[in-house]
Order: structure tokens, then sequence, then C-alpha cells
């Protein structure tokens, strides 16, 4: 198993964090991405990387020049950007994860603002009740009283560990967006193509992101050992933030139980870039069981996926700084499961902890690794969360 190296990144200013949605045009408005794609910070800490080693960005773009872990644009390396998660340091100086809360849990507030979280089960629905889900299963939300979700909360380390247990939540396992961040509205000009000043009449309104002290990002980097402090540029417009070596237990999901129960819970802890569209990497919609179920079989693990809870489906692309010769272009935009996305499976006997523990280490990706930007850019991570 490839050695992880972890590093927090801490904001020197706001960050111009852009979703998918162009703006720049008079009159329009860029609205921000929280967490931004995990690509973000792959480029920062690759361009970092190459800057330190004094390799002329230049030629790299144009593939000219190999680095040992980088790769080139066209044969990525070794590097891969194995976790990209919001954090916060603690009053003792440790760095803590925050968590979205996932697809099957739902929280809701009560007449004092106090946060409780109420998961979904994977139940089969009874008869006479028609569905267009696929699955045998829906993930049902049965309360008895009803409410309306609050959104913005984030689950703590400690609660997103008890998430993956099955264990119940506390309002002190979720933290509100507002104590981590506010948004700043900020107001650009548009700039002339030829001469590089401002043109008159073309303002545009964008959102920037404040962080509230000791809030930053917390990475991990497999294949590559990436700097262990240094200044990164990050986001939009190159703003400032800082990188530092951190020692950090990630949430560590009881494999020994969901082996021995025979199912889990698999949740995307970022976007997954699938070919079968919702379906996670390893499903076979060719092959059904009787109920509809459809199989699973990647990296050892085998099974029947029974049940999905997958939000509205996003749109990543980016831009590609090495096409047309480090002229760069748009990456041609794709359609991901969101983060947070949840399947339950019902696992084969011959499921074991190790291959659990390293299909979560490697990812949604088909063996052997073959060289993919995105995987390099850290899509297609997940967690297993028992069942």
């Amino acid at each position: 198993m490839n050695t992880l190296h972890t590093r927090f990144i801490e904001p020197l200013d706001v960050l111009i964090l852009r979703g998918n949605k162009l703006f720049g045009e008079p009159g329009s408005y860029g609205e921000a991405l929280i967490p931004p794609w995990p690509s973000v910070a792959a480029g920062a800490i690759r361009s970092h990387m190459l800057a330190v080693e004094g390799i002329d960005f230049s030629a790299f773009a144009r593939g000219q020049v190999a680095h040992a872990s980088l790769g080139t644009p066209a044969a990525p390396g070794s590097f891969t950007l194995a976790a990209f998660h919001l954090a916060r340091r603690q009053a003792d100086g440790k760095i803590e994860r925050l968590i979205a809360a996932p697809a099957d849990l739902s929280i809701v507030e009560d007449d004092n603002a106090t946060p409780a979280a109420r998961r979904a089960q994977a139940t089969a629905l009874a008869s006479g009740i028609g569905s267009a889900n696929p699955l045998p299963l829906h993930p049902v939300l049965a309360e008895t009283t009803r409410a309306k979700p609050s959104g913005g909360y984030w689950l703590t380390q400690a609660g997103f560990e008890r998430y993956l247990h099955g264990q119940p939540l506390s309002p002190e396992h979720l933290v509100k967006s507002s104590a981590l961040w506010r948004i700043d509205e900020r107001v650009g000009v548009g700039l002339s193509v030829e001469t590089r000043s401002a043109e008159e009449g073309k303002l545009f309104s964008l959102q920037a992101i404040a962080f509230k002290p000791d809030v930053g990002f917390l990475v991990s980097v497999s294949g590559a050992t990436p700097p262990a402090s240094g200044l990164l540029r990050f986001g939009g417009d190159g703003r400032g933030a800082t990188i530092h070596t951190i020692e950090h237990r990630p949430p560590k999901p009881d494999y020994a139980a969901i082996a021995s129960t025979q199912r889990c819970r698999l949740i995307l802890t970022s976007p997954g870039v699938f070919v079968h569209g919702w379906l996670p990497t390893g499903s076979r919609s060719d092959v059904r069981r009787e109920d509809g179920a459809i199989r699973f079989d990647l990296h050892g693990i085998t099974g029947w996926i029974v049940c999905a809870a997958v939000p509205r489906a996003e749109v990543i692309s980016g831009w590609d700084l090495a096409a047309r010769d480090g002229k760069g272009q748009p990456k041609p935009a794709e359609r991901v499961a969101p983060t947070g996305s949840v399947y339950w499976l019902e696992l084969d006997p011959s499921v074991h902890a190790a291959s659990l523990e390293h299909m979560q280490s490697v990812g949604l990706w088909h063996e052997p690794l073959k060289a993919d930007a995105r995987r390099a850019e850290g899509f297609n991570r997940l967690a297993l969360g028992c069942w």
C-alpha cells in the first residue's frame, strides 16, 4: 500500500473558488464552489513541485520535460491526490477533517436551531407502490414528525467516523458553514484581450471565500512527496496559501464488521467520474439479479448494488494549461456523481477485510491502474461504512 503524505493548506487571503458557470461578461455573477474540485489542490501542489525543482513550465506543458512522479501532461506519473477535505485546526493544534453531509443524512433544526441528523435506510417499498428506481431497495427517511431539512452542515471527523460505523450523531458532531467561512462579494472589471487594460462598462461580480482563522484544507498524496512547507498559488487569481506537514489519523471504517455482515455502504468522498453515469466503476449494468440489483466487481470486492442515494449530477471541466502546446484550452465537460453519493452493497461471502481496505486506498478505478489525469487529480475516492 502506498505511503500517504498529509498536508494542511491554510489560506492567507480570500480564495476565488470558481464553479462551473462562465462569468466575466458585463453584469454576470460568479458563484463560489465549496469545497472546490480536488483538481484545484492537485494543480496547486504539482505547480509548486515543478517550480521548486526548476522545471520549465512551458517545456513541461509541451511534453518536452518529464517529472519523476508527475510524468507528463499526456502520461501522468505516480502522483495521486488520495484525499481532499475541508479541515480546521483545533485548540490542541491537531488538524480535523470536515465532511459534507452524505446523501443519506438529513439535518434538521428544532425551534432553538439545534441540529439533529436523521438517516435514510435502504428499504423495500410496500406492495402496490410504484417507482422509477431501477434498484430493489429505496433510501427511505422514516420520520414521526415532518421537518424541513437544513443545509450547510458539515460532519466533524468524530462524527464522520461514527457515521461510518453506523452509530447515531449528536449536535456536537455537526458544524454550520457560517462557523467556517463567509462569502465576500467582489466586483471585477473586464480587460481588453489586446491591451490588458480595463474596458468601459464591463463590470461583473463574483463570490470570494473568506475562511475563518485556522480553517483550510487537508490533502493526502500518494505516489509522490508533496512540499513539506511553502507558499502555494491556490484557486482563481492565484491567491496565496501556505502548506504545512501534519500528523493525521484518518477516520477508519470497521472493515472486519463489514466483511462479517457481508454488506456495506459505499460513500463518495470526491466526485465520481464514471463510464456508466451514476453507477460507480465496477458496476455491471448488464448483469442483474431477479429483483433488479446490479452486479458489482472491483478490486476483489464482489456483490450487488441494491440501493443508491445519488443527488443530481454535476458537471466538471476546468482549464487545461498544457493543451495546444502550452497555450491552454478548456477541459472537456464531464457529468459526475456528486461527492456524498451513497450506494448500498450486498457482498459475496468471499469478500475479506483486506480487499475492502485495498479498494478504499486505490479508489474507484480499474486495475492495473493506468495513467489518468482525473485519477491523479483526486476523483473517484470513497469511504466504506457499515450497513
